[in-house]
């Protein structure tokens, strides 16, 4: 995610790019920082923590600048610190750069940049772009953006300065989010329209491959070649609270919205350019290791639960090792028999997860090896790890979990390739078509999102419903739970993950006529005893929502409304079919006129038992 702003106009740009930063800090709160152009010189101060942080840095001295960039930081690439925070300098300090996205080529880049005598300070993989700037500047600012994008890969939206054109600033995206704010003889550049509404209402948009050069006289947009683009004003209508959400009514939808960017952050860097492996550097296990695993365990809490049953079905399938997952409440007091080199995967979102965090030293002190997967750089999961497989969904301001959720099934589904194929038990042509399979899940679940705009009047329907029923088969079941899960937190009605398997044990004494009953059918080799059991709950009167593959007709002969996802190989299937039913529970709960972004007695981040 974070924050990039920009000014350049007659004001004093500390306090523009300050308040800017505070509109946008729910993007990313660990580091900030500001780089202005003053008297010739590019000047720079940044510093971890809170934007008041920054603030108390800057009261000892306030530049008078009226041109500069601003940055506030959701870490990915190197942990939270002040020489990790943007802006990044060149080797002079002539250039400063900040930027949102991966560079996912970093590493290569950085090697070739040391070769040719740049030295870097940060961890990070967005110092090779002021390096970059300065290895082809010969004089124009814009020509040396336009080289440098040709030569990395990856998302990103930046903004560059130089003091060699102190009246300039140029900026470029791709895959992450860029806006030019229009001012009266002043112009904006923000991450996000909340940085520029207070001064602007006016915007220019950015899209992929575009180059914004931003003037006190003016604004030029082109492509990366250059040639001139014609852009039309966007004029925001949202009020200042919707505009933090990106026009969406609650938090939770827009992030719903933004996993198609989110998964394929989570994995682009991690996939070999040829589609033929899955790539872990980050992981200090050896392969010896890996093949010499004989037992791994999954712990986590709540949403990351879900996303650790997924990761045993998916490791046991495709490496065949035996996993237990635990949540980590019960782990910590079960005695649970750990030896020596066995694999403890925790899962937590925020990495502070109290009951994740216990159990993880427990393990450690056990003897067993523990890989972290977290979304927040420098937690305390992360720092006590002996690995860390960071997923980068960017800030999660919603209480009820989801795109964090689907990278942690991203990880999952990584890891399951990874040490399959260093185990030798999947096939090359397999493991090119789970990989294949990955890299198209963006695209597929944008079409999801695409395609359901009815669902909120079909779903209205439900909302006074008292009971909600969720059933599944492997796969269908670990999502199933999550789905239920997530209509429980933010609609308060009562709800049930079953395996339908189980029905007959008891959970048909539960269905009378018209309850709503959610029926998940994507597993090929339980698809026939699914509809069985859809059967079953038709037959007492259950009203059954299906969602299958596209192409599936039979189905919906079964069932009173289908719901459909693209076809992808069964093990994926998780990451699609969640997509219909967190918009399931988000709709039901609007319509129910509850706080869908902080329900009631929750907190995003459990620090206690």
């Amino acid at each position: 995610m974070c924050g990039i702003v920009g000014y350049i106009g007659p004001r004093s740009v500390v306090p523009v790019l300050i308040d800017g930063l505070k509109k946008l800090e729910y993007r990313g709160y660990d580091s900030a920082g500001i780089a202005v152009i003053e008297q010739g010189k590019v000047l720079v101060a940044k510093s971890v923590g809170r934007l008041s942080k920054l603030e108390e840095k800057l009261e000892a001295y306030t530049p008078e600048a009226n041109i500069g960039i601003g940055h506030t930081r959701w870490a990915t690439h190197g942990r939270p610190s002040d020489v990790n925070s943007h802006p990044h300098t060149d080797c002079t300090g002539v250039i400063a750069v900040v930027h949102n996205g991966i560079i996912e080529n970093y590493l290569e880049l950085r090697e070739w940049l040391e070769a040719q005598g740049h030295k870097f300070k940060s961890e990070t993989d967005t110092e090779v772009l002021p390096h970059l700037v300065e290895h082809f500047y010969d004089g124009d600012l814009e020509k040396a953006v336009q080289q440098v994008i040709t030569k990395i890969e990856g998302s990103y939206a930046m903004a560059v300065i130089s003091k060699n054109e102190p009246d300039k600033i140029v900026a470029a995206r791709k895959d992450s989010p860029l806006v030019v704010g229009l001012g009266d003889g002043e112009y904006f550049l923000a991450s996000d329209i909340p940085a520029t509404l207070a001064h602007t209402r006016d915007n220019f948009i950015l899209n992929d491959g575009e180059i914004a050069v931003i003037t006190a006289d003016g604004v030029k947009i082109t492509d990366a070649q250059g040639n001139k683009i014609t852009k039309e004003v966007f004029h925001v209508q949202w009020d200042a609270v919707a505009a933090e959400k990106g026009g969406y009514p609650h938090f939770m939808l827009k992030e719903i919205y933004e996993q198609p960017r989110a998964i394929r952050e989570t994995f682009s860097s991690r996939i070999s350019a040829d589609n033929k492996r899955v790539v872990l550097n980050e992981l200090s296990l050896t392969e010896e290791e890996i093949k010499d695993l004989r037992h791994i365990f999954i712990v986590a809490c709540g949403t990351a639960y879900h996303a650790g049953v997924v990761g045993k079905y998916v490791i046991e399938d495709l490496a065949r090792i035996p996993v237990t997952v635990d949540i980590a409440s019960e782990f910590r007091y079960r005695n649970p028999i750990i030896h020596p080199g066995d694999l403890v995967i925790v899962i937590s979102q925020s990495g502070e997860t109290a009951d994740t965090l216990a159990a993880l030293r427990e393990s450690k002190k056990a003897g067993a090896r523990i890989l972290a997967v977290t979304n927040v750089v420098g937690s305390s999961v992360a720092r006590e790890a002996d690995d860390v497989l960071y997923t980068w969904a960017g800030p999660e301001i919603a209480v009820a979990s989801t795109k964090a959720y689907s990278t942690q099934l991203i990880a999952m589904f990584l890891l399951g390739i990874h040490f399959a194929q260093v185990r030798g038990t999947i096939d090359a042509a397999y493991a090119e078509r789970l990989i294949t399979g990955m890299r198209e899940i963006p695209d597929q679940v944008q079409t999801i999102l695409d395609d359901l705009e009815d669902l909120q009047s079909f779903l209205k329907k439900y909302a006074e419903c008292q009971n909600t029923f969720f059933l599944g088969r492997g796969l269908d079941y670990a999502v199933a739970m999550e789905g239920c899960l997530k209509l429980k937190e933010i609609s308060y009605m009562h709800a049930e993950a079953y395996a339908a398997g189980e029905l007959k044990h008891g959970t048909l004494a539960l269905i009378v006529d018209d309850v709503p009953v959610v029926a998940l059918a994507t597993q090929t080799d339980l698809y026939d005893k699914m509809v069985s059991n859809i059967k079953e709950v038709k037959a007492r009167g259950a009203q059954v929502i299906g969602v299958t593959f596209k192409g599936n007709t039979e189905l919906q002969k079964v069932v009173d409304h289908v719901v459909y996802i693209p076809e992808t190989e069964n093990v994926l299937a998780p990451v699609l079919t969640v997509i219909p039913l967190q918009l399931l529970a988000y709709h039901i709960a609007v319509a129910r006129g509850c706080d869908v972004d902080k329900p009631r007695n929750l907190a995003k981040s459990v620090t206690v038992e």
